[in-house]
């Protein structure tokens, strides 16, 4: 087992013996590492693909384990437990450059409906949630000037940027017993990104 492995293991275990086997996982890997596709290492590829995809994998394995070994507890939810992957706008949006960083979403998207559809029938929900241009680190380059930003929003119908509470909203209602019926299921949450705005007057 590798060094980072073991340390998210050691981590996992401290925090159920400090607050009980989980009841909702938050999958929130993101890493890019952009190339040209002809100039992309084997080394970039598989570092991306291993924290966005493989690492989510790994969360959510290990959260199903836990839903099950813990069993229903009806005062607490609706749900034997709730698993909530975090995913792109680039899952569908082709992103050149980008190759490594949308094929790892684009897995995570399937992954994420395939997982859903094996453990509904015990009461397991399993959505994403598909960010936009949101004000983070990863992307500061594209909102941290004015410049840069009007760039940005040409990218945006609703004309701003997201901020990180806007992913937070969603996640807490995806994570709640209001979205019960919700499987499955990824929301945009993208200022209209996926949407296509290039298209606003015909093409």
């Amino acid at each position: 087992m590798s060094r980072r492995r073991r340390r998210s293991r050691l981590c996992y275990c401290q925090t159920e013996r400090h607050s009980g086997p989980p009841d909702i996982l938050v999958a929130n890997a993101g890493r890019q590492r952009d190339a040209a596709f002809a100039e992309m290492t084997l080394e970039r590829w598989h570092d991306v693909l291993n924290a966005n995809l493989t690492g989510q994998f790994l969360c959510a394995r290990e959260a199903v384990r836990a839903f099950r070994c813990r069993g229903m507890r009806p005062e607490l939810s609706r749900a034997l437990g709730k698993i909530i992957c975090m995913s792109s706008v680039h899952d569908v949006i082709p992103w050149a450059g980008h190759v490594n960083y949308a094929a790892s979403k684009g897995g995570v998207s399937l992954m994420m409906r395939s997982l859903a559809q094996e453990v509904a029938p015990e009461r397991i929900r399993v959505n994403a949630i598909a960010p936009g241009a949101i004000r983070t680190p990863i992307n500061r380059e594209a909102w941290e000037t004015p410049e840069a930003e009007a760039q940005l929003l040409r990218l945006i119908p609703y004309g701003r940027v997201g901020e990180p509470e806007d992913i937070a909203k969603a996640v807490v209602w995806l994570a709640s017993d209001e979205s019960d019926y919700v499987v499955g299921t990824t929301l945009y949450v993208d200022g209209g990104m996926t949407l296509y705005p290039a298209f606003w007057e015909g093409g």
